[in-house]
């Protein structure tokens, strides 16, 4: 069919679907192909690009001025018929009387067609070569997609690669990460099938559990093995690539074996086949889901197909088309028939028969129409192309010296330029425009079977999946409208191993896919909080994982801390200690002119009272959240006030000593070495030499506060460091030594003759004060933590309610409870006078 125009835009299309090729001799005259069996829906496909045609030339916003006219040719479903087709149309090579003083098919800028893949790509290996643009409506195959083979191919339809993603967004969008797999053993078929393995890998889609072949022709054993893999799969969904030979056999087997609990997932190939839609299969394949080319509507094209009358044309080649689609609708022949037509009761047709009243309602059913949307999309993008090209401004052009395309020597590869560049939308609502691949932003429908109560089966349109330039790929689905074959009326799962919750990790099993995996716990310390998570993730530093191991939550703090019950104890005894230090020191100035006051040098006794107390307080700096002075302080305070209580105790042990040793003949002039002066001198050179060590030790590396998780990785433990371990042993080596000194003294002095023997409590509190600290250093060495300190701290109480029950409880003793004793001659060993 052709059409004159100032442009002509060519065709291929499906309009017989075979072919008969005549006996070839050397003799005989060369004959073109018989094409055989009408394709109704084929011819209703080419007549859909000359109503996209004579529309465009009814619209006068595009390409005004310019008159589209167009050549349609058959490819018969045949490569050499279309490949030569394909080649007449681009060199007018064919001679036809289009006008009474024109002959020969002019020239075509752009082709739309071919409906087929294999043979879009022999079309377009050859006129890609002189950048003639070709639009394929129906040609699906992702191979067409390489720029580098096919320089000036494009497509309205989307490639095999974008089916495969689209069905993976649905498997992504219902959670079934566990599939079957079934292909047609042909291109089509285990191009898909790699395609597919490879893509649901990339884009997270799930994992196959199987991935069958299904035969051509008769192979009962091998679509058994095929069920039997199906039935004793875990996975409930199935996606099938094939034809509809191939389901009908498969679904014969799965009737007899009554496989159910089955989703299956359509590709583009069978899911708007009728054949499939048989009381027989439809109670297994109610609820499927299927992808579908993108359905359109197209104004007025009813209208059109119902204007088609071979009176429309007279000039023989233009009317043949016209005339065999009259001819095979109406069952007629026109005249001259064939020999024998009338004779055996055949009609003549007159082109006066109303289309209207067919009986074959396809072709004039324009509700679903998708092949033909796929055209008009095409039609309207060469339209565009050329309107935008006949546009240009001259000297702003793209071409060389910014040139423009002029109407008189119109290039095809000029065309090509604009077509790549062409973006509009359609009436309907899609935007049409191209990619880098000459593909077209691709969309589809998605299509459920229903099964209706009449029995009827209706294959209704619930959602789409497109590309679209500022969202990417995008699925929308209906899922109210979705029909689910199951008992619960929800989709099912399909999955190998239920997902991992938030706190565990998903570790694979060894030589299954990704997606069979067990859930481990998360270890100590680490967290997931996702569903499906491939690895725990550490907690910060000062943060540990919940019992649930799915969030971080702050660690515990631990250090001896007021709260609780054991520092409420330790500063309590600390307090009481003080309190009786102070009551203790009140008696004895109360009590100060008393003989048992006087007599044990109260000077020194006070002095000790004082750093008793000061020992008691200091404690307390043990307790609380170390902070830098209390860690630099603790030990300071500690280690001065006990060598200031233990250098009075051993200066008054001394003086005892001496005062006794006095006695002896010749030994009186030693007492002046042990004056008043004397006994506060040594016991401040005594404290200096201990504050030196203290002051030294601070400076060189002083005592700081630290996080420990040593001890507990749950726990921060807060510690003062010592910061140096030598200072902190010479600290209580010093105390140590001043001890051990007063301890020998005091026991030299144990049997002096007097009735109350002051040399005796001073061994004996030095001995209390000894066997605490000896049982110290490895009590404080084993103890973590707050615990290290609890001892020190009790290490100090301990020693100092010693030193102060040895040294002062028998003097409390006697001045409270006991007065007559009291005296000087009861201290002196006189005995006491009664009444």
């Amino acid at each position: 069919m052709q059409k004159a125009g100032d442009i002509v835009l060519g065709g291929l299309f499906e309009v017989h679907y075979s072919s008969v090729f005549p006996v070839l001799t050397f003799t005989s005259e060369p004959h073109q192909p018989s094409c055989q069996g009408f394709d109704l829906l084929g011819f209703r496909h080419a007549m859909t690009m000359a109503f996209a045609i004579e529309e465009i030339n009814n619209n006068s916003s595009l390409l005004p001025n310019v008159t589209l006219g167009y050549s349609l040719y058959d490819n018969c479903a045949t490569l050499s018929v279309g490949f030569s087709a394909a080649l007449s149309l681009v060199s007018g090579e064919e001679q036809f009387m289009l006008q009474e003083n024109c002959s020969g098919t002019p020239p075509v800028l752009g082709i739309v067609g071919d409906p087929f893949s294999t043979f879009s790509i022999a079309t377009s290996s050859v006129l890609g070569l002189f950048k003639l643009p070709i639009v394929s409506y129906y040609a699906t195959c992702s191979c067409l997609s390489d720029r580098r083979k096919f320089p000036s191919f494009f497509r309205t339809i989307p490639s095999d690669a974008f089916q495969v993603r689209a069905m993976i967004q649905i498997l992504k969008h219902f959670g079934w990460s566990w599939a079957g797999l079934l292909v047609s053993d042909d291109d089509y078929g285990l191009h898909i099938s790699r395609s597919f393995q490879s893509d649901i890998a990339q884009y997270g889609g799930g994992c196959l559990a199987y991935t069958e072949i299904l035969p051509w022709g008769h192979d009962p054993n091998e679509y058994k093995r095929i069920v039997d893999v199906m039935k004793t799969s875990t996975a409930h969904v199935v996606i099938v690539f094939a034809h509809q030979m191939h389901m009908i056999q498969l679904m014969e087997e799965v009737v007899k074996k009554n496989v159910t609990g089955l989703q299956w997932i359509a590709s583009e190939a069978w899911t708007l086949i009728d054949g499939l839609h048989t009381p027989t299969f439809m109670p297994y394949l109610v609820g499927t889901l299927g992808i579908a080319i993108r359905r359109g509507k197209i104004s007025g094209l009813r209208d059109f197909l119902l204007r088609i009358n071979p009176k429309q044309h007279t000039n023989g080649y233009e009317n043949s088309m016209i005339k065999q689609f009259w001819e095979h609708t109406f069952h007629c022949r026109f005249s001259p028939p064939p020999v024998g037509w009338v004779e055996n009761g055949g009609a003549i047709c007159t082109g006066n028969e109303d289309i209207e009243n067919l009986e074959t309602v396809d072709f004039l059913d324009v509700s679903e129409l998708r092949p033909e949307y796929n055209i008009y999309k095409a039609v309207y993008a060469l339209a565009y192309a050329l309107d935008d090209m006949l546009q240009c401004e001259p000297g702003r052009g793209p071409f060389s010296g910014h040139n423009c395309a002029t109407l008189q020597r119109l290039e095809p590869w000029q065309l090509m330029y604009y077509l790549e560049k062409v973006n509009f939308t359609t009436p309907f609502g899609d935007q049409v425009s191209f990619d880098e691949n000459g593909d077209a932003l691709p969309i589809y429908d998605v299509m459920n079977w229903l099964w209706l109560p009449d029995g009827k089966t209706k294959v209704q349109s619930v959602g789409v999946v497109k590309t679209t330039a500022t969202k990417g790929e995008e699925l929308i689905l209906d899922e109210e409208k979705i029909f689910w074959n199951f008992k619960s009326k929800e989709p099912l799962k399909s999955v190998c191993s239920e997902s991992c919750p938030p706190g565990t990790r998903m570790a694979s099993k060894r030589g299954q896919p990704v997606c069979c995996f067990d859930c481990i716990p998360c270890s100590d310390g680490k967290i997931s909080n996702k569903t499906d998570s491939m690895e725990c993730t550490s907690c910060p530093e000062d943060f540990w994982s919940s019992p649930q191991r799915d969030h971080c939550v702050p660690k515990e703090t631990e250090f001896l801390s007021y709260q609780e019950p054991l520092g409420i104890c330790l500063t309590s005894a600390s307090l009481v200690g003080t309190f009786i230090c102070a009551v203790v020191l009140g008696i004895f100035i109360y009590h100060r002119s008393t003989p048992m006051v006087r007599a044990n040098n109260s000077e020194l006794s006070f002095l000790i009272l004082v750093s008793l107390k000061l020992c008691f307080l200091c404690s307390l700096l043990f307790i609380g959240r170390p902070r830098l002075w209390t860690c630099q302080l603790r030990h300071a305070a500690f280690g001065i006030s006990f060598v200031l209580c233990v250098s009075c105790i051993l200066v008054k042990t001394m003086v005892v000593l001496a005062v006794f040793k006095a006695s002896e003949p010749g030994s009186g002039a030693k007492l002046k070495w042990f004056g008043v002066v004397h006994q506060r001198g040594t016991v401040l050179a005594l404290t200096c030499i201990q504050a030196a060590i203290c002051t030294s030790w601070i400076l060189s590396a002083t005592p700081m506060p630290h996080k420990n998780t040593q001890y507990h990785n749950d726990k921060i433990v807060y510690e003062c460091v010592v910061g140096s371990t030598v200072g902190f042993a010479v600290l209580l080596g010093y105390i140590g030594l001043l001890a051990i000194v007063s301890f020998l003294l005091a026991f030299l002095a144990r049997n002096l003759p007097d009735n109350f023997n002051e040399a005796k409590l001073i061994t004996f509190s030095m001995l209390i004060f000894c066997a605490v600290w000896v049982g110290f250093v490895p009590a404080y060495v084993n103890s973590p933590g707050k615990y290290a300190d609890a001892v020190e701290v009790f290490a100090i109480l301990a020693s100092s309610f010693g030193l102060l029950v040895a040294l002062f409880g028998p003097k409390c003793y006697i001045i409270l409870l006991r007065p007559e004793k009291n005296t000087r001659r009861a201290i002196m060993g006189q005995g006491i006078t009664k009444k």
